[in-house]
């Protein structure tokens, strides 16, 4: 770094409250990267607890045309957060004030850094309800969720993030404050403002608080585990499901290669030689789940099941859902690389998407393992990959190229959950017409015209 340029962000510790300018080595590595494969370095961090300091930063870094790269809890995975050119990264971890939580509006107010678990259980302690519940909310955050419209296996019944965001308060590159939307769970006053920052990736703003909607707490749950011979199988049984007028608030899909690293995991006999296995949970009240879940065992008997296994109550629905949490860690005990892709094709695609995978193996001599969000099409389809072998990183990127080419054939997308950030450019302009990547720029322009934020990414 220059004389200059340390000498230029010496001054934020000027202009900002002590304690939140960060030079020290260890803070700079651990805001380098994510969880995805790419780190760099940044000049200094900046880790504000207000939305005044914020301000102050963007201005001063708008002026002195500084790169900014806003972070929330850094579990992304596609790189988002990896501050490619340097100079600052704003990270929001100490924002974490629950504001407000009003159960006759049926409303929470919060800061960005606000952990995504922490407020779904103190919402349950009120008998209040926020759906969106991404893989890793034990471990991210509100602000996080939002700038990347985080999803989860109650996307199917519930929606994603932007679906309960009613209101925010974003600053922008030039350190301006806008309080866009609202606490009322209608309002049609002009543009729909605040959900163009939602998805946004840190390109066009950072977000500081959150006005979020909630619903009434379901008083009860019930699920069903079931065990499959064939895909085939497993899908039909899904679309019988939906077929029958079921809207589950779940229905998750794992193939082969997951179940068997699950069940070298887990030791769980009943996945042993299971060649594809379905979770479906209902919520709603009590009496009521309890008969559907007997209906719905009913429908997937039809298909001949290896096993079904019942799931009635908090507890017991845990218990079946612990199984799905380990697939990730499984894949991992594979020793292989996972790239994890989070695609998402036509629900009556599914099958064609898993048979499309298994060409892919054969084809590239790489494992791929699916699993995932299959009542709304979003299987997250991993390419496992020794980079021990020769050509394998070769033979992985080919395999991604037909993957995201043949998902964007069937009218798919190439990032259902995750976003583009860096491990996605790639295949950006494939997934996107020339005329809609112009107007992003156009959009970009119009609130970061001096291009400080989140500089590198798809943008």
């Amino acid at each position: 770094m220059s004389p200059k340029k340390i000498k230029v962000l010496n001054q934020l510790k000027r202009i900002l409250p002590s304690g939140e300018v960060s030079f020290d080595p260890s803070v700079l590595a651990e805001h380098a990267g994510d969880k995805w494969f790419a780190a760099h370095q940044p000049d200094v961090v900046v880790l504000p607890r207000s939305t005044k300091s914020v301000s102050r930063l963007l201005r001063f870094a708008n002026r002195h045309n500084l790169p900014v790269t806003p972070r929330g809890a850094g579990h992304g995975y596609v790189g988002g957060c990896v501050p490619v050119r340097g100079g600052i990264v704003l990270s929001l971890a100490r924002m974490t004030r629950i504001k407000e939580i009003n159960a006759a509006d049926f409303v929470a107010v919060v800061q960005a850094g606000v952990n995504t678990a922490k407020l779904q259980q103190e919402l349950e302690k009120q008998g209040l309800f926020y759906p969106p519940d991404p893989a890793s909310r034990a471990d991210n955050s509100i602000g996080g969720n939002i700038i990347t419209n985080a999803g989860g296996p109650r996307c199917l019944k519930y929606g994603v993030t932007r679906d309960y965001v009613l209101g925010l308060e974003v600053v922008l590159a030039d350190g301006t404050v806008l309080r866009l939307g609202g606490r009322t769970h209608k309002n049609k006053t002009g543009f729909e403002l605040h959900r163009l920052f939602v998805g946004s990736e840190g390109l066009l703003g950072v977000v500081t608080e959150a006005t979020l909607k909630l619903l009434p707490l379901p008083p009860y749950r019930a699920c069903l585990a079931i065990g499959f011979g064939s895909m085939r199988a497993a899908v039909r049984s899904l679309h019988a499901v939906l077929a029958a007028g079921f809207l589950p608030a779940a229905l998750e899909l794992a193939d082969s290669f997951t179940l068997a690293a699950a069940f070298k995991r887990t030791g769980s006999e009943r996945l042993r030689g299971c060649r594809a296995h379905l979770i479906v949970e209902l919520d709603g009240q009590q009496r009521s789940v309890r008969g559907e879940i007997r209906q719905l065992r009913a429908i997937v008997a039809q298909q001949k099941p290896l096993f079904v296994e019942i799931g009635l109550g908090q507890d017991q629905c845990e218990a079946v859902w612990q199984i799905r949490r380990e697939f990730s860690y499984a894949l991992r005990d594979t020793g292989l690389t996972k790239l994890n892709e989070d695609i998402v094709v036509p629900r009556g695609r599914l099958e064609d998407l898993f048979a499309f995978a298994a060409r892919l193996q054969r084809k590239h001599n790489l494992a791929v393992a699916c699993f995932g969000h299959a009542g709304d099409g979003n299987i997250h389809t991993n390419v496992m990959v020794d980079y021990n072998q020769p050509g394998a990183k070769r033979r992985s990127q080919a395999a991604l190229d037909e993957l995201f080419q043949q998902v964007i054939a069937w009218g798919g997308a190439i990032t259902g959950e995750h976003g583009i950030g860096l491990a996605k450019q790639r295949w950006w302009p494939l997934a996107i017409s020339k005329e809609v990547r112009e107007l992003h720029r156009t959009v970009k322009h119009a609130l970061d015209p001096r291009g400080i934020l989140n500089p590198g990414k798809f943008v």
